[in-house]
């Protein structure tokens, strides 16, 4: 544990809120057990195991898996490929099938010399159809899936629902009016985690956005040119990107939902307030940035609502629209400028600067929004921790408190969370993404050593203990972690196997296909004795 003992932290995990009598709101999004109590779990089905350094996915016994899709599998008749770097994944029965799925996966951004096999830098001179095969690769997929007698989940290659949204896509921006000369957006990319809404479509975030356009600011001065370097072929602005994209399940149709604002959003994670209206978290994953929650101002749609951003000092929600907020008022023109320069309209309302919050999730045995700092290291904090946010009313409510949860550090096991998941028995799915130039390499991570997929069960006699159970290749981290529709199933992303190998003659990493193989990043599902007993009823 962190400063908290055990016993304290049980009481803290568990303690009656306002908030639950209302986590039933939660079950269309959770695929939570029947029971009203989670399972007592005396004794762990497994031998947790060390930090190794090793470039295998490496996992307790009891716990395996199978790979379900490497990068650049074909997924469907029309010849299209499995993208590059999955990352979130999220699935919704397919015709209320508990074992017939749609599942939707990300992929984030590329490396040139891996995606074209030969050495070629970021800003390295590409040409146009190089460049278009890159943007074919991002975005996201869409994938019909069955789960076998043996109880494997498969990609099912032949099904007309399997497609891509990729990075030359047309996307519609849901906006008051256009933005940059534009209603509709070419591409999505950056795309990082997600969110799953309460109707069933998915929603993926552009977090990374700014590695393939130009950033501007409000003024339009030019503050990051893109290391990637799309623009030597194409000019699309940067202002088209950095949104929250809904993309519905069998139809694989998109749409840029600007109302949830623009920035580097993690994830969008939905929850249904007492009056039916649909609250979106999300978080802005940089040092120094902020989190943010969006009410919809209608049931069954994101399209419009009002947003708003933390100052966890007060524990207040502020308003970022710009009719209430005389500063924004005089900064900008309208609210879609607000929303498109979000960033630069949270400071100036007073957002309290976060440690780069990533993941959220909502914790079902009290309601509590847990939001994953993963770090900030020019601010001497190496580790990150788990917030939890209560808030103090409903969902929609104004006034909450704020308090670590977990701090990451070796009394805690893991360091730099990212993406987190509850198991439909009330326990907690932690992945760690200690950046690849720091694992294995810098004091604060060396105990470490690779990134680690991590269990902690929040009820019963082991409570707020956290056991790593999985250890990812060679500077690859585990991302993504869901759930199928039965619950009884994990899936989750192996992402960049290798990223820092210097030259394609000196691959740091060959996972999954070993010898001389290219890394390749993999959609994973994890099964076995070990997942049986976890996820069982």
């Amino acid at each position: 544990m962190s400063d908290l003992t055990r016993r304290g932290f049980v009481q803290f995990l568990t303690g009656a809120g306002v908030l639950a009598l209302k986590v039933g709101a939660i079950g269309s999004l959770l695929p939570m057990s029947s029971c009203s109590t989670y399972k007592n779990l005396k004794k762990l089905p497994f031998i947790p195991m060390s930090p190794i350094q090793s470039d295998e996915l490496e996992s307790v016994d009891g716990l395996n898996f199978h790979i379900m899709a490497r990068w650049d599998d074909i997924i469907n008749s029309n010849g299209e490929r499995y993208g590059f770097n999955n990352d979130f994944t999220s699935s919704v029965p397919f015709e209320g099938k508990m074992d017939e799925s749609i599942l939707w996966v990300n992929h984030e951004y590329l490396y040139p010399n891996m995606f074209h096999n030969r050495d070629v830098s970021y800003a390295g001179k590409r040409s146009r159809s190089e460049i278009i095969k890159e943007m074919k690769a991002l975005g996201g997929s869409l994938l019909k899936i069955k789960k076998s007698k043996d109880g494997l989940w498969n990609i099912e290659k032949d099904s007309k629902y399997n497609r891509r949204v990729d990075g030359q896509s047309a996307i519609p921006l849901v906006a008051e009016r256009k933005i940059s000369g534009h209603s509709i957006a070419i591409g999505t990319h950056g795309n990082c985690a997600g969110g799953l809404t309460p109707w069933g479509s998915f929603l993926t975030c552009e977090e990374g956005y700014m590695l393939h356009f130009t950033e501007r600011n409000s003024k339009g001065e030019v503050i990051q040119k893109p290391p990637f370097n799309w623009e030597q072929h194409f000019k699309h602005p940067g202002e088209h990107y950095g949104w929250v994209v809904e993309v519905e399940a069998l139809t694989g149709k998109a749409k840029k939902l600007t109302a949830l604002g623009r920035f580097s959003h993690e994830c969008a994670t939905c929850v249904l307030d007492k009056d039916g209206k649909t609250v979106v978290y999300s978080g802005d994953d940089k040092e120094g940035e902020h989190i943010y929650k969006f009410i919809s101002e209608k049931k069954g749609s994101l399209d419009k609502g009002e947003l708003f951003v933390a100052d966890i000092v007060n524990g207040k929600w502020i308003s970022m629209d710009i009719n209430k907020q005389p500063k924004l008022k005089e900064a900008f023109k309208d609210q879609t400028e607000v929303l498109t320069f979000c960033r630069e309209a949270s400071k100036l309302v007073g957002a309290t600067p976060c440690d780069r919050p990533e993941d959220i999730v909502i914790n079902p045995h009290n309601g509590d929004v847990l939001v994953t700092l993963t770090n900030n290291k020019p601010k001497g904090n190496f580790h990150g921790s788990i917030l939890k946010i209560s808030e103090k009313d409903s969902y929609s409510g104004m006034n909450f408190s704020a308090s670590d949860f977990m701090v990451g550090g070796v009394t805690n096991k893991f360091a730099c969370p990212d993406n987190i998941e509850f198991d439909r028995n009330g326990n907690l799915w932690l992945c760690s993404d200690m950046s690849g130039s720091d694992m294995n390499r810098k004091t604060p991570y060396l105990p470490f050593k690779n990134n680690g997929l991590f269990f902690i069960p929040l009820s019963g006699d082991l409570a707020g203990t956290v056991h790593q159970v999985a250890s990812a290749p060679t500077d690859a981290e585990f991302t993504g972690i869901s759930f199928s529709p039965d619950g009884l199933s994990m899936f989750c992303s192996v992402q960049h196997p290798g990223e820092k190998s210097k030259s394609m003659k000196s691959l740091r990493s060959h996972w999954p296909d070993g010898g001389n193989s290219l890394p390749r990043s993999s959609l994973v599902q994890f099964y076995g004795p070990v997942i049986d007993q976890l996820l069982g009823s």
